[in-house]
């Protein structure tokens, strides 16, 4: 059905008078005439019967009238839907519990008025390809892994350099310790079932382990925060490492502890990603809010791998 046809029968239904139809569509009366008769060829029936007062409805044109109307407003709904400026800012944050949704959670605090969907897509791959289809606006990620450039068309800035923190039950050899040196973690387990070959995270421990010679074990099943914070609780041997922004929940019976990690301090780089011809006003609103809540980035007495840019 022709949305022309079905908008000029409601402006002619509003009016009485196909002439002042036409006057408020800036269209000659005629065209009004060939829409309205095309509209009542698509539906079958006659919707108007024309008088000396003017044109009104039929029967039938008074029971599609409503219909019309609904017609037109979820033509105006499927619009917004996909126009830059209505709609959400979608944002990947990967994890709903790490620095990048927290980043996002100060945003909107920030900015209640802009609409956000907030995606957690795991891979990177995926996320650059939603990002280049437009199915996303932008993804936080570590940039750029070891031979896997970016395409041209998409952009990055860094936005948060998060230390990591060592997490250890209370009964680990170094759950008394205010802080610790890298050198110091040399020969402890340090157990990360989360890590996922491939992943931009993978390329940082992998970097981290060959700088420093650590320990870093991601062997046994992923089952999720929950067990990996039961487990470290219950086994002094092991210890995990986590960012400083990194949000869990657990029982204080653990006893957990986080210990931040210096000399130097490993730090992990989040970069906003977007599409270089994103035109999404909120996308602009989103670096500028970040710009402004960023700190500074390799500063003295910290460590983030060589692949990692600058910018």
């Amino acid at each position: 059905m022709d949305l022309d046809t079905v908008r000029t029968f409601v402006a002619a239904a509003d009016a009485g008078r196909f002439q002042e139809a036409a006057a408020q569509l800036a269209v000659t009366q005629q065209a009004v005439s060939k829409r309205i008769a095309a509209l009542e060829r698509t539906l079958g029936v006659r919707l108007f019967t024309r008088t000396p007062r003017g044109a009104e409805l039929t029967i039938d044109g008074q029971a599609f009238l409503p219909h019309a109307r609904e017609l037109l407003r979820v033509a105006e709904r499927a619009v917004a839907s996909v126009h830059t400026g209505r709609r959400p800012l979608r944002v990947d944050v990967i994890a709903s519990r790490g620095a990048a949704s927290g980043l996002m959670r100060g945003f909107h605090e920030a900015h209640p008025e802009i609409d956000l969907d907030v995606l957690m897509l795991l891979d990177i791959e995926t996320a650059v390809a939603a990002i280049r289809s437009g199915t996303i606006d932008a993804s936080f990620r570590a940039v750029a892994m070891p031979g896997r450039p970016f395409p041209e068309d998409i952009e990055s800035v860094r936005v948060l350099d998060e230390p990591l923190q060592l997490l250890t039950g209370p009964a680990h050899a170094l759950a008394g310790a205010r802080s610790v040196t890298v050198a110091q973690l040399v020969g402890h387990r340090i157990w990360m079932p989360g890590i996922v070959p491939g992943s931009e995270w993978a390329a940082y421990y992998d970097d981290l382990v060959a700088e420093f010679g650590l320990t870093i074990e991601a062997t046994g099943p992923n089952f999720g925060s929950d067990a990996l914070l039961d487990t470290i609780a219950d086994t002094p041997a092991l210890a995990t490492f986590m960012g400083e922004h990194t949000r869990h929940v657990w029982p204080a019976a653990h006893g957990l502890r986080r210990i931040p990690v210096t000399d130097p301090q490993p730090v992990y780089p989040h970069s906003l990603v977007w599409h270089r011809d994103n035109p999404h006003p909120a996308l602009a609103t989103l670096r500028t809010y970040l710009a402004a809540a960023a700190a500074g980035h390799d500063t003295a007495g910290t460590w983030t791998p060589g692949w990692v840019l600058q910018h």
